[in-house]
């Protein structure tokens, strides 16, 4: 069983950093890759940003290359996207995913643990 944890997220102003944690536990992760998604009210859950746990190989949305980082600490097993020049349009409900897989995958359905989100609110 895996359980994901984040942290992070709050109100911040357009063109401000956060960084947002994702803890994961029940597990050894070396052959997992972890995703962050965000969603909005009434819209699917869109892919931001992945990584394979074992080498740390990264993937990102086009509307986030440039901005954010995701990365890795296995000592801690902790997942961390940090988010620098934020949009109002970046506002959603950031979730963290896991797969049983060391093929960096976009869909949220490839995921299989998921945790409970964190709200970020970026004010223009």
């Amino acid at each position: 069983q895996v359980q994901l944890v984040e942290s992070g997220g709050g109100l911040v102003q357009a063109g401000d950093s956060l960084r947002l944690s994702c803890t994961a536990s029940g597990r050894t992760f070396s052959r997992y890759s972890m995703g962050w998604f965000r969603q909005t009210p009434g819209k699917e859950r869109d892919f931001v940003a992945a990584i394979r746990w074992s080498v740390g190989t990264t993937d990102y949305a086009d509307s986030v290359k440039g901005r954010f980082t995701i990365s890795r600490d296995s000592a801690k097993k902790t997942v961390y996207l940090q988010m620098n020049s934020l949009k109002s349009e970046d506002t959603a409900v950031y979730f963290c995913a896991a797969r049983y897989s060391d093929v960096l995958a976009i869909v949220p359905a490839a995921y299989f643990y998921w945790g409970q989100g964190t709200q970020v609110t970026v004010s223009s």
